[in-house]
């Protein structure tokens, strides 16, 4: 049985029947009558660093953090542009130091084959005394001439200085070769000798105001 009131439940359903209970009462929000405390609100401190269990790994950045790190990426080419015109720079001047120990022999900004005691002793041996294969060069020209030259007995003769060059350089190469050994044996017992003598010879073959390093000693001085 239901009561007259207009949109109230039926009088035996609630636990007062005599006091109908209104459909707004119902079916109102709790949002609005009901507030949560906020007390039970956890509250959260933006400035206390992650747990290094956290799923970030890490603290979040500080704002002037952030702005150099985007003022670093941004400035990313330019800085690779000084970077390369400084590599220009210092490889110049590096080229300019050698070019000056060529000249001048300064041991510490001569090339690496060059470096070294037993390397200059090398040197100084070929440069103070004649070799012949420095003066193959103005001879091959003059046999050349000579052979160009439509004269039998002109040619015949250049045939044979070009024979007794090639003998007399294999001949004192060998010869400088063996005594250079020697020296260095002797000078330098308990260093590493290995190419010394090649890089004599190879010296040998150039003419001496073009061989680099610049000579330091003088012809007929003893090393």
């Amino acid at each position: 049985m239901t009561t007259g009131v207009a949109g109230s439940f039926p009088a035996g359903l609630g636990s007062n029947p005599g006091h109908p209970v209104p459909l707004g009462f119902v079916f109102r929000s709790r949002s609005k009558d009901e507030k949560v405390p906020t007390d039970k609100v956890p509250v959260t401190d933006s400035n206390e660093s992650r747990h290094p269990e956290a799923k970030k790994g890490r603290p979040t950045p500080k704002r002037s953090e952030a702005q150099s790190q985007r003022r670093s990426v941004a400035n990313t080419s330019m800085t690779r542009k000084d970077a390369s015109k400084r590599q220009r720079e210092e490889r110049r001047a590096a080229l300019d130091r050698q070019r000056q120990a060529l000249a001048g022999g300064d041991e510490r900004y001569l090339p690496a084959r060059d470096k070294g005691p037993v390397r200059k002793f090398a040197r100084d041996f070929i440069d103070s005394r004649f070799n012949v294969a420095e003066f193959f060069l103005p001879m091959a020209v003059v046999i050349l001439v000579l052979s160009v030259v439509r004269v039998a007995s002109l040619q015949n003769i250049a045939l044979l200085l070009w024979l007794v060059v090639i003998v007399l350089i294999v001949l004192d190469a060998f010869v400088t070769g063996f005594r250079l050994k020697k020296r260095l044996a002797e000078r330098f017992p308990d260093q590493n000798r290995k190419g010394a003598v090649a890089y004599g010879l190879m010296r040998s073959l150039q003419m001496r105001r073009l061989r680099l390093p610049k000579p330091q000693v003088k012809r007929g001085e003893r090393p």
